[in-house]
């Protein structure tokens, strides 16, 4: 029998659940972020994962044709990782950690922090459509297998 589901249960009231959890400037800057990244990329599906004990609310995340990028809420910062970062130009110079690494980058937030907002859409703009082109030839070449 499949579990009927409440829009309680609904990715984009569980990434408000998630994100209403603190209740200060960490939880307002979240909310701003997940804004532009709708405005960014009007298809983009919202949804929770990664619930555990320690975290019973889950990591909100942001997929278009894959994962975009993750919002996390730390004691000091907004994390917003995005998964293939490494991959996309950032000319405003966004992101400010994970930049050791070879796929993903991320941009810590830190309070009073101001975004540009016009950049942070061209990220998240970038990243869907790297994961578009991805898709695209995964399914240009099981085609033709």
């Amino acid at each position: 029998m499949k579990k009927r589901v409440s829009k309680a249960d609904l990715p984009s009231n569980l990434v408000s659940a998630a994100t209403e959890q603190v209740g200060d400037w960490r939880v307002e800057m979240l909310a701003r972020m997940r804004m532009l990244i709708r405005e960014a990329c009007p298809e983009v599906v919202e949804d929770v994962k990664w619930r555990k004990p320690s975290n019973p609310s889950g990591v909100p995340v942001w997929e278009h044709a894959g994962l975009v990028c993750t919002g996390e809420i730390y004691k000091d910062k907004v994390k917003l990782t995005f998964a293939k970062g490494a991959a996309l130009d950032d000319p405003a110079g966004l992101f400010n950690s994970s930049l050791d690494g070879n796929v993903r980058r991320a941009i810590d937030i830190l309070e009073g922090d101001k975004i540009d907002a016009a950049a942070f859409k061209a990220l998240v703009r970038a990243a869907a459509a790297l994961n578009e082109a991805g898709s695209a030839r995964a399914k240009a070449k099981r085609s033709r297998s």
